[in-house]
């Protein structure tokens, strides 16, 4: 199994405020009738382990990072069941590993623009895992310039990914192909489950720029 690792979308900002606020925790490590545990004695990790209702730091981190990007960098979409973002930035290299020691991978030659997408659950706000993903570039003739199936990568949020090549400067066409998530589903039945139908979605007029 490959798994890939890089740098730095998304649910509202409504969403992402909400995850901000429920993330503070208490470091006070007294017990209730005000003594300090001696040496020695176990207490609770509370700068690590949020309380009920509390949402965990790095979760917070995650949705905050990803509305960032996808506004500055992006768009979004919605499709049935699903919420569809995309970001784009340079190529990027990214860290390889099948069970041995990480190899970092560089871009390839000619390759000009990491672009990323986002599959989200639109009724909860989760990112999607394991769902195959292929995405076209099409320019201003509708004529594919590139195609790839997408990476999981795992990263300062989690997103589906991989390097371009774009012949030149001018807007394009993203057209996203999703499939329904491959792994099993919990749930008392078939009534309640959800994101069971492929979605395509495209994202026209993005302005891709190779660099110099």
């Amino acid at each position: 199994m490959i798994m890939f690792q890089h740098r730095p979308i998304a649910v509202t900002a409504v969403l992402t405020a909400m995850l901000l606020a429920g993330c503070g925790t208490s470091t006070d490590q007294s017990t209730e009738n005000g003594t300090t545990p001696s040496p020695g004695t176990a207490t609770p990790d509370t700068a690590s382990t949020p309380s009920a209702g509390e949402v965990p730091e790095g979760v917070a981190a995650q949705y905050a990072t990803l509305t960032d990007e996808v506004e500055a960098e992006g768009g979004r979409t919605t499709s049935g069941d699903w919420e569809v973002a995309y970001i784009v930035e340079p190529a990027e290299p990214w860290f390889e590993t099948t069970g041995e020691e990480p190899t970092r991978r560089e871009p390839a030659a000619g390759e000009t623009h990491h672009l990323e997408i986002i599959p989200i659950d639109a009724a909860t706000g989760r990112i999607v895992p394991d769902v195959p993903i292929r995405l076209e570039v099409l320019d201003e003739n509708g004529e594919v310039v590139d195609e790839k199936e997408l990476m999981f990568f795992h990263a300062e949020f989690f997103h589906y990914a991989h390097n371009f090549s774009i012949p030149a400067a001018g807007e394009y066409t993203l057209r996203a192909t999703l499939q329904p998530p491959q792994s099993p589903r919990h749930g008392e039945s078939l009534e309640e489950l959800t994101l069971l139908e492929p979605a395509t979605v495209t994202f026209e007029n993005v302005r891709l720029e190779p660099a110099a």
